[in-house]
């Protein structure tokens, strides 16, 4: 590496630890919409979106404007000691297009593993429950409940123990790789009805206060559950009176065509939790759910110095009005389209993609050395990511395994930006299989 780049690397390895991995080596100067510059010019396609931060794309215009005014005005009360509107306003949003008929409240913090703690934190105090199920490939964070919620071990968990207690772990609906090697549809999800088993020699249900899942899992490889999957998940928690805590934070805002991924299930989650693209880049997580439930903690059990805070709320309340009002929706649903149809095509031709899944433009490829054996082509993605960065192509892998490449570009993406985006893809698979 050459040029500023080089520098900054040297400087970043003496002044920083290595534990803040980085995926690539560039360091950006400037960000617009789907492509962003390096310190030396050379400009990179983004399909990263900054790990799905970025649906309405770098610097929007509408989002820096809404910084900058309320920036101009103050930027730090703490909601505790002095309230403002956007926080308020921000909540009714929400409350509003969260799943449900029934009456809800929202309240924010600042990262989603930050939501998802509150959203245990609540769970646990409403039904007086102690113990969580959540599933293998999940993602939640990496504090120590979120950690302790997450399911793969390195480079998440590893040295990081002891763990926090009463968390229980179940399969997930992998149908490519069926923990109960079944095929869908004949198994009539026999993952979700497992559930009830799952009480008998794990976690009692009256012992359970939530269920906790990602409607399409992000880090654990965009693997996406059935149509019968989590209405059968609601009807066991519903009949036991445990909680399902849908965590929204990597496929919410948009990402899969509609606000709320759950909404492709029909299902009205007692709790969802949101962060990431939600605010447009600005640190703002949410957890919106039932009254009775997040108005159950007692006065002072919740909250934080930076929750909420008003800078962040005022690029949320903009980042809603352009994918609502805007329109932008309708964007997110077409580039699943495109992308789609494309990326079946790749399977058609490269036998290294042994499957394609996910909904709007949220979709993985799971790579893979054999289509029988389906075994795990890590090395192989690893060495793709890096390909289509050489061409100015930032993409990422994820999995359990690594093998599977995911796409999060920004949904404001010209057709040029994009088609450009697919072809160094493209071209990064036929260098890859030849």
């Amino acid at each position: 590496m050459t040029g500023i780049s080089s520098g900054l690397i040297e400087r970043r390895n003496k002044s920083i630890p290595i534990g803040p991995f980085n995926i690539t080596r560039a360091f950006i100067a400037k960000a617009s919409g789907a492509v962003m510059t390096d310190v030396d010019g050379k400009e990179f396609i983004d399909f990263a979106g900054g790990i799905g931060v970025n649906n309405v794309g770098h610097s929007h215009p509408k989002v820096v404007k809404a910084i900058k005014d309320q920036a101009e005005k103050f930027i730090h009360t703490c909601f505790h000691v002095a309230m403002y509107e956007p926080y308020i306003e921000l909540a009714e949003k929400l409350n509003d297009l969260a799943p449900g008929s029934f009456p809800k409240m929202t309240m924010f913090a600042n990262s989603g593993a930050e939501a998802v703690e509150n959203a245990v934190k609540i769970a646990r105090y409403a039904t007086k429950r102690d113990g969580i199920i959540c599933f293998e490939n999940a993602f939640h964070g990496r504090t120590l409940l979120t950690m302790s919620l997450t399911s793969k071990i390195k480079p998440y968990k590893l040295g990081f123990g002891p763990f926090a207690p009463e968390i229980y772990r179940m399969p997930y609906a992998y149908c490519y790789r069926c923990p109960f090697n079944l095929k869908y549809p004949k198994c009539n999800t026999a993952c979700a009805d497992y559930l009830e088993d799952f009480f008998i020699g794990n976690v009692a249900a009256e012992s359970t206060a939530a269920v906790l899942a990602e409607p399409i899992q992000g880090e654990g490889g965009f693997v996406t559950p059935p149509p019968e999957y989590f209405p059968k998940i609601k009807k066991i928690c519903d009949k036991y009176g445990i909680k399902l805590i849908i965590d929204e934070i990597q496929a919410g805002a948009g990402r899969t065509g509609k606000f709320f991924a759950i909404e492709h299930w029909g299902v009205e989650p007692d709790i969802i939790t949101m962060a990431k693209s939600f605010a447009g880049g600005m640190p703002l997580s949410a957890v919106t759910g039932r009254t009775e439930l997040m108005d159950a903690p007692h006065a002072g059990g919740l909250g934080g110095t930076y929750g909420g805070n008003p800078v962040s709320c005022s690029a949320a309340l903009a980042v809603l009005e352009i994918l609502i009002e805007d329109d932008m929706l309708a964007r997110s649903k077409a580039l699943g389209v495109t992308l789609i149809q494309k990326f079946n095509a790749l399977k058609d031709k490269y036998e290294i993609i042994g499957d394609v899944r996910g909904k709007g433009p949220m979709l993985g490829l799971e790579l893979v050395r054999d289509r029988e054996t389906k075994e795990p082509a890590s090395d192989e993605a690893k060495k793709l990511v890096q390909l289509c960065y050489e061409k100015g192509l930032i993409i990422l892998s994820c999995g359990n395994f690594g093998n599977v490449i995911r796409t999060l570009m920004p949904f404001v993406i010209t057709d040029e930006q994009l088609d450009k985006g697919l072809t160094i893809l493209e071209e990064s698979l036929n260098e890859l299989n030849n």
